[in-house]
């Protein structure tokens, strides 16, 4: 593997759906698990508008493009001299090289460049197994690990991105797992492979070895082997393989850490363990204990910014709301009514008033939750901040969602106490927080629940289970504030924080585009009124 050369590439488009277009296109050589040489980057001018919801993910516009941009057919010229016969690789070789260039390059009457390579998606979904990163998003991959930032909204930050991940991660861990040659990793990458976590299910979350101690999961994987479905049947099948055959039993790829003093933990490559000490597995999970407290506060703090912001929309803009809502559920039930009469005549048409008037009241008792719900939302003081942090310490050392699997009373607790703290997280409820970190065991029993433990067991297979459990919880908060930072709500926080007059300009706007659809609501209104009249010789003030 050390000595073979090939592409690295990555390209940035109009759409994820034909007809697909390549407005940038970026490539690095590679030598084993390494770069070598300068990258290669280049973006494409096709005269074409740029759809808005592809501009917003990469940046890019017509008017860009055909400032900066090449022809097509230039650029891949020069592509093909930088990449000459050497194989492709990409993350998510299969959209990125069948989906997008091998039709462009058909489109546009080019030969196939490049030759044969592999997925380097698939290879890291192999090698992170049993981490849940079946998605393996290179973003969150890049922030497990804290690689360095580049700019993901351009193709060459994408491609440093995931050189630096075949360097500084994927390497140890593929060497570990033997391989040593570009074959290799061809083979490894085109085989069958499923993930030993379970990713639905009754045992969802669940890893498949467990089957070899609990016969009901054993008992699942059988039946899924034996279904009618084809894909489900393979899968089951390849599962009890590799049960039968010994198979991969999880070898650990973790952050590396500092033994000493776990709460300072800082990533500076990977730690492969197959059988760590007791000790060593107490600081991983110290370590990821600390990491996850970091998360969730960040988080905790980012969402409640977005929430706080939204009540203050919702306050200026309710008014409007209601009137609009009560406006469209008229339309509604007077399209249903004049429906119903004409079909099923004059008693069941009554039914669909006394719905509407049922209907209304659900409506009006919703904003008024919904009203008393966004009373309460705020946004953090530094103070707050500060202590929300101090919280998430206290509050990860609950995190023990293995312990209560096979205990129905206690993982009913488990899972109350878990929803609690969520929606504390997600209203910014620190009185609610400040509680269960304090005294859980006082919370738990306040409620009537089943009481249940919080210490660790010392025993290396369940401290193991809670530090995979930890790290799946440190990428869901990752993929979290992922969400939340692409989100409109957040690039609406964004802006508001840069400047705070856009607040009454997106009021002003809302309420005017809430009055447009307000008078045709009205219209449509006024019109169904006038042909129930016609109809049942009566006005419908049932329905209004």
């Amino acid at each position: 593997m050390h000595q073979t050369n090939w592409i690295l590439f990555k390209t940035k488009t109009t759409s994820l759906v034909a007809p697909i277009s390549v407005v940038e296109i970026a490539a690095q050589r590679m030598r084993g698990w390494k770069p070598v040489g300068e990258p290669f980057r280049k973006l494409i001018n096709h005269n074409i508008d740029i759809p808005p919801e592809a501009s917003r993910v990469h940046g890019y516009t017509r008017e860009i493009l055909e400032r900066d941009g090449e022809q097509a057919r230039f650029v891949y010229t020069a592509f093909a001299s930088y990449t000459a016969t050497l194989p492709l690789v990409a993350y998510n070789l299969e959209y990125e090289l069948d989906q997008v260039l091998k039709p462009e390059w058909e489109r546009l009457k080019i030969p196939s460049i490049g030759g044969s390579g592999f997925c380097a998606l698939r290879l890291a979904q192999r090698l992170f197994d049993p981490l849940p990163m079946e998605n393996c998003r290179l973003q969150t991959l890049a922030q497990y690990y804290q690689l360095p930032v580049y700019d993901a909204r351009a193709a060459l930050g994408d491609v440093i991105t995931v050189a630096d991940l075949f360097t500084q991660v994927l390497r140890p861990i593929g060497e570990q797992r033997g391989l040593q040659s570009w074959d290799d990793i061809v083979c490894y990458t085109a085989e069958e492979w499923y993930p030993s976590i379970l990713a639905f299910g009754k045992f969802k979350g669940r890893s498949i070895f467990e089957a070899h101690q609990n016969p009901e999961i054993h008992k699942w994987l059988e039946w899924l082997a034996s279904s009618s479905n084809a894909l489900s049947a393979r899968m089951g099948q390849w599962y009890l393989h590799e049960l039968e055959n010994g198979g991969n039993k999880g070898t650990l790829t973790v952050p590396a850490i500092a033994t000493t003093e776990p709460d300072a933990a800082t990533t500076v490559g990977i730690i492969i363990h197959i059988h760590p000490d007791l000790p060593r597995f107490r600081a991983l999970v110290a370590a990821a204990r600390a990491r996850l407290a970091d998360l969730e506060a960040v988080y905790t703090s980012d969402k409640v910014k977005v929430s706080s912001l939204q009540a203050r929309l919702f306050k200026h803009l309710r008014p409007h709301y209601e009137k609009r809502d009560r406006l469209r559920l008229v339309v509604q039930y007077r399209k249903a009514f004049i429906h119903t009469l004409l079909r099923h005549g004059e008693d069941e048409a009554k039914k669909v008033e006394k719905e509407f008037q049922q209907s209304k009241r659900r409506a009006r008792k919703e904003y008024q939750d919904t009203s008393a719900s966004m009373e309460s939302k705020r946004q953090l003081s530094q103070d707050e901040e500060n202590e929300l942090k101090s919280l998430w310490k206290k509050l990860v050392k609950l995190f023990h969602p293995d312990r209560y699997m096979d205990d129905p009373e206690k993982l009913e607790t488990y899972t109350r106490l878990t929803a609690a703290i969520n929606a504390a997280k997600d209203n910014g409820d620190l009185a609610t927080l400040r509680a269960i970190a304090d005294d859980p065991v006082a919370f738990v029993l306040r409620q009537g629940w089943t009481a249940i433990e919080f210490g660790d067991s010392e025993q290396i297979a369940h401290l193991r289970r809670l530090w995979e459990s930890l790290e799946a919880e440190i990428l869901a908060v990752i993929e979290a504030t992922n969400a939340l930072k692409e989100s409109p709500d957040w690039e609406l926080h964004q802006l508001v924080q840069r400047e705070p007059k856009f607040f009454d300009q997106v009021v002003e706007k809302q309420i005017k585009g809430i009055k447009a659809e307000l008078a045709e609501l009205k219209s449509q209104a006024e019109k169904l009124a006038n042909e129930i009249q016609e109809l049942t010789g009566a006005d419908a003030a049932g329905i209004g």
